[in-house]
């Protein structure tokens, strides 16, 4: 491999093997926690995913020809369940899959310059109550939820409050108490980014409102000839009269969107378009979901994972972790972590990848996480489903990308295809359609580069599903040549210790670990199933690869 060499030298718990007592038996063994602020995501567009049952391919006569990879391409839940139960999630290290919306789509598709768009990537909705057929059933959905909990993966739906989908002949505008048609935002204020639409044709949910409004005449007459007018306007009723919130348009949204919590159990939620909603709307959300969290375990306490809160990830578009908790809307900044997000995405560590050292990326994440953000995270990418400049588009680094976005300090967030180096270049596409491929899982089958590639993400992904110190713990640079560096990790006793060396080069690998492995540990390199000593300070192995694993014996 023709990539950076480095070592991880990743012990285990402190405490994991058994902590020697005076009469020679062992302590309790700490189980490693789940650390949100230092997850192992998986983002993947449902259609675009796994096709697992093609019979529910094509609905509501969507036969129209779309532009090229606009329009539904088959994924559904059944496909993503088949690869958590196949264990493809659990031998990449992922410990949350998060996914694009599920909620049913508008019917027809619009033309925006790029082609016939179908609502594919389920940031379209028509219906919040149900999902769409082109995904998959309400029992699919169940048992995806089910079956990643038994692999301990962690599953967030992604939530749209702002828009509805796009007006067309088949799909009307929503009632004026409950959207605006315009005027188009311009970005260049607080107030132009929040009380707009987005793009032309995109109706805004006026979620500034607190007037109570009727259902649209289009969802009435939908859930008449479905049968279930009745049931939901009873469960509407029951909602309101509990929390007392006004029948304004966001708290519908947000009840629709918590029945995924109560009836599921999803464990958290990414938000779409956070900037573009007034920034109460997202406290009154978190506490929604949060009750309905709660209910969920109270009514499941075999279902429940651990002692985590129900998690909220924001898309603030152009966050990032250099602005700490305040997005500057040049006139405004406002704090989303306040009572709200547990984490962001951070838009930043591309550039960031490309323009600094290895030192300045991980001391300024460590540090900025570590203090002014303490209790707080970012979700870090290198390639996302509507960047258009991600870092790596033609998949040349796919080491590197590997190194950097599993290696930072803060959680990762796997785009699909990362991991099997799946272009983001296609030819004929218009627009994010390049982003959006097909899975290549034929590569995965059968191409032994790709092969490669994803074992590399295999053994980091893993390693960091093991260590919560590589992702949520404190960094500190050990040498800077050979660049060396540790990270630590402390949860009530549990204990967690990262070791990491990057740019080596010989053949035989001679690293000191003084002051953080005691000599005579014995680590276990698990890229080259070998077992070192620490002596003098130091580890020293011989190994054909360029990448070693290790870990406390």
């Amino acid at each position: 491999m023709k990539h950076t060499i480095f070592i991880l030298l990743l012990a285990s718990c402190i405490f994991s093997c058994g902590q020697q007592q005076n009469d020679g038996t062992k302590t309790a063994q700490p189980e490693t926690p789940f650390v949100w602020e230092g997850a192992n995501f998986y983002f993947l567009l449902t259609d675009r995913f796994n096709n697992g049952d093609t019979s529910n391919d094509i609905n509501f006569n969507r036969i129209k020809k779309p532009g090229k990879l606009r329009g539904f391409q088959g994924g559904d839940l059944k496909g993503v369940t088949q690869k958590i139960e196949e264990g493809y999630f659990t031998d990449l290290g992922v410990n949350a899959i998060w996914m694009t919306p599920i909620v049913e789509q508008i019917h027809d598709g619009t033309d925006e310059g790029t082609g016939l768009s179908y609502a594919f990537h389920g940031y379209w909705a028509k219906d919040w109550t149900t999902l769409d057929p082109n995904f998959g059933t309400k029992a699919d959905l169940k048992n995806l939820v089910e079956a990643a909990h038994k692999k301990n993966i962690r599953v967030l739906l992604d939530a749209v409050v702002n828009h509805t989908g796009p007006v067309t002949d088949e799909d009307p505008v929503w009632p004026e108490s409950w959207v605006r048609t315009e005027p188009q935002c311009s970005y260049d204020t607080y107030e132009n980014t929040v009380s707009c639409t987005l793009v032309e044709n995109l109706p805004d949910i006026k979620t500034e409102s607190d007037a109570a409004v009727e259902l649209p005449p289009a969802l009435v007459s939908k859930w008449k000839a479905e049968g279930r007018y009745d049931d939901e306007v009873a469960e509407l009723d029951v909602f309101f009269e509990k929390t007392g919130y006004p029948r304004a348009p966001r708290f519908y949204i947000m009840k629709w969107l918590s029945d995924y919590i109560t009836d599921y159990g999803i464990d958290g939620y990414r938000v779409d378009t956070v900037k573009h909603t007034e920034e109460y709307v997202w406290q009154e959300f978190k506490t929604i979901c949060d009750d309905a969290f709660s209910n969920f375990k109270t009514q499941n306490p075999d279902k429940v994972l651990d002692d985590n809160d129900f998690y909220l990830v924001g898309e603030v578009y152009n966050y990032g972790i250099s602005a700490g908790k305040a997005f500057d809307f040049g006139d405004k900044k406002v704090n989303y972590f306040d009572k709200a997000f547990n984490s962001l995405i951070n838009f930043e560590l591309k550039w960031n990848v490309a323009q600094q050292t290895k030192e300045e990326v991980f001391s300024r994440y460590s540090d900025t996480l570590s203090t002014n953000m303490k209790g707080y995270g970012v979700l870090n990418y290198l390639s996302s489903h509507d960047d258009g400049q991600p870092f790596d588009p033609t998949r040349q680094k796919p080491y590197e990308t590997a190194n950097m976005l599993l290696l930072s300090p803060g959680a990762s967030q796997i785009y699909y295809g990362d991991e099997s180096a799946r272009s983001l270049v296609i030819d004929g596409t218009k627009g994010d359609a390049t982003l959006r491929s097909n899975m290549n899982w034929d590569a995965i089958k059968n191409n032994d580069s790709t092969q490669r590639i994803l074992a590399h993400w295999q053994k980091l992904g893993q390693f960091r599903n093991n260590h919560p110190a590589v992702g949520a713990g404190t960094h500190h640079m050990i040498t800077e040549t050979p660049y060396v560096f540790s990270r630590s990790y402390t949860h009530g006793n549990f204990k967690d210790l990262v070791v990491v060396a990057m740019d080596l080069k010989e053949y035989i690998k001679t690293l000191s670990v003084k002051n953080v492995f005691e000599d005579g540990t014995v680590l276990h390199d698990a890229y080259s199933n070998q077992d070192v000593t620490v002596k003098n300070g130091n580890i020293e192995l011989e190994s054909e690869f360029d990448i070693v694993l290790l870990e406390k014996k």
